[in-house]
């Protein structure tokens, strides 16, 4: 449900279409009687956007996944900035999260929004303004991107969702423009492991048959060994991989995925399908 006259976001891309699903989920998730993250704001943003969210493949399963990994990625970005009040954080791929807001750092602190110049307008138009908040407009595979971001500060980087839509040579290319732009600092995003070409077609069916379902913007190929990326980039190191099957909230998700989330306990590769990486460089 959106308001009416809400704003009208049809001229987006497929790919810009991707940032409608996950704030869709976690406005589903702020509706419900037992929130995982409880994202009241991000409701708010939906009801004022004109458009078919209920062709995006918001399933209950993919609701919970959705809401439980930014839960878990809030924690890690208010941690950082309790050990380094005066850093930089970069949301890449920020879409429309509020997660500026739910984190609600320091004034010491500057963060980053990053987006496609067509996402960050309808950010811009729909998300309020915090006192740390920059928006910058541009691709995350353009290497001008960080041209305004403060490289001498301690710099946490995190992608909610983001990798997903990319493939791997886009993410290695990433990660190594991070390390060699900051001084120091943290990458951490989300990741489902190894996903085959059987997984994506799933995937797709399972959660929407409609044109614009986000799952058929689907690239990454991802992998099993969390220490990959070490692989991709030397000066990576792993410092975290937090299965969100494993977390307490898993006994709010639909009955299927706690079935699966029981099992990922003696199956990993269950519990890789919903994990949260954390890297130091």
């Amino acid at each position: 449900m959106c308001l009416a006259g809400g704003m009208d976001v049809s001229g987006l891309a497929p790919i810009e279409q991707t940032a409608l699903l996950t704030e869709y989920c976690r406005a589903l998730d702020s509706r419900s009687d037992t929130p995982i993250l409880g994202d009241t704001g991000a409701d708010d943003t939906v009801r004022h956007i004109n458009h078919d969210f209920a062709g995006l493949g918001a399933s209950p399963s993919v609701v919970a996944l959705v809401a439980l990994r930014a839960k878990m990625l809030d924690e890690r970005i208010r941690a950082y900035v309790a050990a380094n009040p005066a850093a930089v954080v970069v949301d890449i791929g920020a879409g429309l999260s509020r997660a500026v807001w739910r984190v609600d750092p320091p004034e010491t602190v500057d963060w980053f929004s990053v987006d496609l110049p067509a996402v960050i307008s309808v950010r811009d138009s729909l998300v309020p303004a915090h006192p740390c908040a920059h928006s910058v407009g541009g691709s995350v595979l353009d290497p001008q991107w960080t041209a305004g971001v403060p490289a001498d500060r301690p710099a946490m980087v995190f992608a909610d969702g983001l990798f997903a839509f990319l493939d791997e040579d886009a993410v290695i290319g990433i990660l190594r423009r991070i390390t060699g732009n900051f001084a120091s600092g943290v990458i951490a995003f989300n990741d489902y492991g190894k996903v085959s070409k059987a997984n994506q077609i799933l995937g797709r069916l399972a959660t929407s048959s409609k044109s614009n379902s986000p799952h058929r913007q689907w690239s990454f190929p991802g992998f099993k060994d969390a220490r990959t990326p070490e692989a991709w980039n030397a000066q990576l190191r792993l410092v975290e991989e937090a299965s969100a099957m494993h977390r307490p909230e898993s006994a709010l998700f639909p009955a299927g995925l706690r079935m699966a989330s029981r099992l990922s306990r003696q199956v990993p590769s269950i519990a890789r399908k919903a994990r949260i990486l954390q890297y130091r460089f």
